[in-house]
């Protein structure tokens, strides 16, 4: 039987021995699984990827909507100005 009931809970433990969190630990056996054996793990790099774009989106997003409150706010500052 194994020491511990889960896999997270297993390098939980061992990230704590060597100075990482879980989530770091865990992200390292998964490329050092696909680095293994490519063909079993071929969607991971896929996976990471789409998270890895998923994340640009949504700052590409938050930028946006930035940049159109300010241009907003400057049009409406050009607008004001001009009819002083």
């Amino acid at each position: 039987m194994h020491e511990y009931p889960t896999r997270w809970e297993a390098m939980g433990s061992i990230a704590g021995k060597i100075g990482c969190t879980t989530e770091t630990l865990r992200s390292w056996v998964l490329k050092a699984e696909a680095t293994a054996d490519p063909h079993r793990n071929a969607g991971l790099a896929d996976r990471e990827r789409v998270k890895q774009l998923e994340r640009e989106n949504a700052e590409l997003k938050r930028a946006n909507e930035i940049l159109r409150k300010a241009s907003a706010f400057f049009a409406q500052a050009e607008l004001d100005r001009r009819g002083k």
